[in-house]
């Protein structure tokens, strides 16, 4: 909900003072629930005397489509017309060349002493302290007339607001003794399940506003990801999308191949049109095989058999496009090479077109396979045999671990660059190893595929200063050859990029580079608007009473910015559910010198819910059960 509070400058005519400032007050109210624009205005006058005011609200509506808004040129539009409906309602209408008439229709009340198909103009005599109301609403369509404008808009609030709470109150949650921590996490929390959107398939969080307001599968995969121990009701809702639309024919226009997990669905009238590809495109690397993955994590989470049975044809259609088209030239390696020209040239979750490139500065030849793309499929195939053993297929099983291995050596051999302590960023197609070093290399460490002693000199080098500005890992190391702090992937710091690389530190018992993680983000959140931390912000070094430097189109909230909070935590006390989803577990568990107390509500398992206490005692961790309904084992490794 948007709460503005406004009043009247200084009114001044020749002859004198008409009206001295911030006697009439103005209140403005909005929000926004199923597909329509809510909005109260409260006009109150604080004067001794009475007044006459006229409140006047434009409207108009160029239903220019999102990637017009991004700065792509059309040869051609469709017509945009405006109509008065009736005294208190006017629809702004466009027929697209798509055929598609798109309506927005707005309604006010009480009904404007004034209205055209462009201005709406109140008048209200307003006695000393008295106070008037106007409502508005913006719908998208026609719509069934309701009951009144203003009983719309309160039965809506009531009705938004319980919704909220019912989908936010499946989640764990989070409380400290830090209140500007409890800031972050309430935040955090908030704008998740403000982009959730209900599916038929269950929740799915749109990746972020405003340019990425629809599904991504890789963006809905790692912000699942990050939530599975709070709610594994979103990870469900992913998953069961994700398979619905799981490509199933061959479309070199969409990138589309059988078994391909999707990257994105638009519906806007240029992706209709074909103008771009994204009305259902394919043009991701990495979604398949974390599709893949998060099938496994989800069981092991909550050990529910009948979803992963339900998911198990998908799961074997995408491990079938892992190893063929996938794979072309039958190297062992997942790489990509773009089959649409309009489609995206890079096409890992760094898709900028200067993303990936050789130490000296040249672009690369494609096909390309991308270091942490090789780490989520061996994931994927790790999971995916636990996952083939408990649905009885031990061949299948002894199969997907045999290959897991085989790729496992495969990629040491090839990515790992000793004079940089670090795996390469990709191989071109030739086979050659870009050799600099990224944040690419941290998400190996995710799971599990790097080799201990390896994974330790990754972390070293990611958390030096040519890799970390104080506030978070960088993309891109400064010692590279494009290396630029305020570019969108090299150079740029992600919230859920240094998320990826906390957890795969905790992975392999680095938590005092999980703490310098978690401390530099949670930093920089305390800067954010509404301790809101966005898709990115730039990549300058940390420096005494300073901010970070914000990157300006960055989306604020986004998915997996929102969720990295949760991947945080968890990373610090390297929390996990074992025995499907009945016991819940901490290996040793560490807090960050700003959190003495976190306390976890609602934390659910599958035969039961626990309250959990953890307390800072210098570098120990102590854990204590507040609360336990069910059979709830909690185990503590030290």
């Amino acid at each position: 909900m948007l709460t503005v509070d406004l009043a009247n400058p200084d009114l001044m005519l020749r002859e004198g003072v008409l009206l001295r400032g911030e006697l009439i007050h103005v209140n403005r109210l909005k929000f926004i629930w199923e597909n329509t624009c809510y909005e109260r205005l409260l006009v109150h006058n604080f004067d001794t005397r009475a007044h006459s005011i006229t409140l006047g609200i434009g409207f108009g509506a160029d239903f220019a489509d999102v990637f017009e808004i991004r700065g792509q040129n059309r040869a051609r539009r469709g017509r945009v017309t405006a109509e008065r409906l009736s005294e208190a309602s006017v629809a702004l209408r466009y027929l697209g060349l798509d055929g598609v008439e798109r309506v927005t229709r707005l309604e006010f009340e009480p009904k404007p002493a004034q209205l055209d198909a462009e201005t709406a103009l109140f008048e209200f005599s307003l006695a000393p302290g008295e106070g008037a109301r106007s409502i508005l609403s913006v719908a998208c369509g026609e719509g069934e007339r309701g009951h009144g404008t203003g009983r719309q808009f309160y039965s809506a609030l009531r009705t938004a607001r319980r919704a909220l709470r019912n989908s936010s109150g499946r989640a764990a949650s989070l409380d400290s003794s830090n209140s500007l921590f409890n800031e972050f996490a309430r935040r955090s929390v908030a704008d998740l399940y403000m982009l959730l959107t209900d599916t038929p398939f269950g929740p799915y969080p749109f990746a972020g506003i405003p340019w990425f307001s629809t599904p991504f599968g890789r963006d809905g995969i790692i912000t699942a990801l990050f939530t599975l121990w709070i709610d594994p009701a979103i990870a469900k809702g992913v998953l069961r999308f994700l398979a619905a639309t799981q490509a199933t024919e061959t479309d070199p226009e969409r990138d589309a191949e059988p078994g391909k997990i999707l990257h994105e669905m638009r519906d806007g009238e240029m992706a209709r049109l074909r103008e771009v590809p994204f009305a259902r495109y394919y043009g991701s690397v990495d979604a398949t095989p974390l599709f893949v993955l998060l099938v496994g994590e989800y069981f092991q989470r909550t050990g529910d058999l009948d979803t992963v049975r339900e998911l198990w044809p998908n799961v074997e259609a995408a491990l079938r496009w892992i190893d063929s088209c996938g794979d072309p030239d039958g190297d062992g390696f997942v790489e990509y090479q773009r089959k649409n020209a309009n489609g995206l040239i890079n096409q890992g979750w760094k898709d900028s077109h200067d993303a990936v490139f050789h130490a000296d500065g040249r672009s690369v030849d494609g096909p390309i396979a991308l270091c942490e793309v090789q780490a989520y499929v061996y994931g994927a195939k790790r999971h995916a045999a636990s996952v083939a053993a408990a649905l009885d297929r031990p061949v299948q099983a002894a199969m997907l671990s045999q290959q897991a291995e085989t790729l496992r050596e495969q990629f040491e051999a090839a990515f790992w660059c000793d004079e940089l302590s670090a795996y390469a960023l990709a191989l071109d197609g030739a086979k050659k190893p870009c050799r600099v070093v990224t944040s690419n290399a941290g998400h190996a460490l995710l799971t599990g595929i790097a080799e201990p002693e390896r994974a330790t000199r990754v972390a070293d080098t990611l958390l030096g200063t040519s890799c970390f500005s104080g506030w978070g890992v960088r993309t891109l190391a400064r010692s590279a050859r494009r290396y630029n702090p305020i570019s969108y992937h090299n150079g740029s710091v992600w919230p859920h990029d240094n998320a990826i690389v906390a957890l795969g530190m905790a992975r392999y018992g680095l938590k005092s580079g999980v703490l310098r993680i978690f401390r530099g983000l949670f930093e920089a959140a305390g800067h954010m608007d509404l301790r809101r931390l966005p898709e990115l912000f730039c990549g300058f070094a940390w420096r005494r009473l300073t901010a970070p430097t914000l990157y300006p189109v960055a989306c604020a909230p986004q998915a997996w910015a929102s969720a990295t909070a949760f991947a945080l935590v968890q990373a610090s006390l390297s929390l996990s559910f074992d025995h499907g989803g009945e016991e819940i577990r901490f290996d040793r568990p560490v807090l960050p010198d700003f959190l003495d107390q976190l306390h976890l509500r609602g934390l659910q398992a599958k035969n039961g819910v626990a309250d959990i206490v953890l307390q800072r005692y210098g570098s120990e961790v102590s854990v204590n059960i507040t609360r336990r309904h069910g059979n709830v084992p909690i185990v503590i490794l030290r």
